[in-house]
């Protein structure tokens, strides 16, 4: 795990947390330094502090996106940064805990999005096609992680692609806020409705940078999102 912030002692503190659980971690004091060994060999998972100096964390999420959009990025931010926190969900992290931040849900929200990481990589390649979602110009691989649209690849983080999938699986049928946050990060873990919105916005726009006419993922106002029959 590569835990990157300007902050001594929460680098101390989270790492002995995270070493304490089994967890290998790379701790740095700036997204410069955090990149470029980031670069030579990507961790399983990034923590990130957004205000940092050289490099802040929202310019380190745009490039490790670019090294890997699907590696688990978690943001840290302090309690009065909101639009950070939207901003940040809106690049592509998986994430954010708000500073101070419990270091038990911390590990929890960790183990979460790497068991989920581990449950694809465990699949075997000769079931490929058992999991392969098709809904019209959509397309799902599980195994590989790939999705795309009217043959043209989506990179997608490990949230959003859960989300698509939920979605897709029963085109036409409403999800709640409530039934998205369960399925994209789990029952234990709670997450506020803005933060499924910032994901699904995202999501949108990445679709729509492929298809400006893409229209498939709607708001049912009141209720939650479904994909278009």
């Amino acid at each position: 795990i590569a835990l990157v912030d300007d902050d001594k002692n929460i680098l101390t503190s989270v790492s002995m947390a995270l070493e304490a659980e089994g967890y290998s971690v790379d701790t740095y004091h700036d997204g410069e330094k955090a990149l470029a060994a980031m670069t030579d060999a990507l961790p399983s998972l990034a923590v990130l502090d957004i205000k940092m100096p050289r490099m802040d964390g929202m310019e380190l999420l745009k490039k490790l996106r670019d090294l890997s959009p699907e590696l688990p990025v978690i943001f840290l931010t302090s309690k009065d940064e909101e639009i950070d926190e939207i901003v940040g969900l809106k690049m592509g992290a998986d994430d954010y805990m708000t500073k101070p931040f419990s270091q038990r849900l911390l590990l929890t929200r960790i183990e979460a999005l790497l068991r989920r990481q581990k449950a694809r990589a465990n699949k075997d390649d000769s079931e490929n096609n058992a999991h392969i979602t098709m809904r019209g110009d959509l397309s799902m691989d599980d195994v590989k992680h790939i999705c795309c649209w009217k043959g043209a690849p989506v990179d997608l983080t490990v949230t959003e692609y859960l989300l698509v999938k939920v979605l897709a699986e029963r085109p036409g049928h409403v999800k709640s806020r409530d039934q998205l946050m369960d399925q994209a990060y789990g029952e234990s873990i709670y997450v506020d409705d803005r933060t499924i919105d910032s994901h699904i916005k995202r999501l949108r726009k990445k679709f729509k940078k492929i298809d400006p006419d893409f229209s498939h993922i709607e708001t049912i106002y009141g209720l939650g999102y479904k994909f278009k029959e």
